[in-house]
């Protein structure tokens, strides 16, 4: 059963020099890398209740961010009008943090002065896609893309740990028949 490993870019020829020495007939073998996005980096992070984006510089380090949270309705069991007074209510709530988020990346993405090469998402696909119809922020649709999907809230903790595995080498590795 493959497994994925993370193995950050100033490490990764030592890792790779040690993995062949330890399996030079298996039964591990690499059957896919992938390699760090390049920086300058965008980073959408988005959940229902939360965000982070920012922008990694071509120092590699955090130009600027902005991370914060937006209450939205969780689903609810009432049935009848409560139910779509409920759906439309946290449909509501959604759009306004879409909103929200789609003004605060166009801001940072503007005062962090990088053109980025490289877009980092994570979160939930379906408002990460209604940010990026945004129109301003266009440019991002096309760069070469990460996704971090298993994120937990958006907070800063969170924003640096997504950064550091979208600066990192993606290694799939069979690990062999199991005993």
């Amino acid at each position: 059963m493959p497994r994925t490993v993370h193995v950050p870019a100033h490490r990764f020829s030592g890792w790779l020099e040690r993995f062949e020495a330890n399996n030079p007939d298996g039964p591990q073998r690499i059957v896919g890398i992938a390699e760090p996005l390049p920086v300058p980096l965008a980073v959408l992070l988005i959940r229902r209740g939360g965000y982070a984006v920012g922008v990694v510089g071509s120092d590699g380090h955090l130009a600027a961010h902005k991370v914060g949270t937006r209450y939205v309705q969780s689903r609810t069991a009432a049935g009848g009008w409560s139910q779509q007074r409920f759906a439309r209510r946290r449909e509501n709530q959604a759009d306004a943090l879409v909103g929200a988020v789609q003004d605060h990346l166009q801001r940072v993405l503007r005062e962090s002065g990088e053109t980025v090469v490289g877009l980092l998402t994570g979160g939930d696909r379906q408002l990460t896609a209604d940010v990026l119809t945004d129109a301003r922020l266009e440019a991002l649709r096309d760069l070469p893309t990460r996704e971090a999907a298993d994120i937990a809230d958006p907070r800063r903790a969170v924003l640096d740990d997504a950064i550091e595995r979208a600066r990192a080498y993606v290694i799939v590795i069979d690990d062999g028949p199991s005993t």
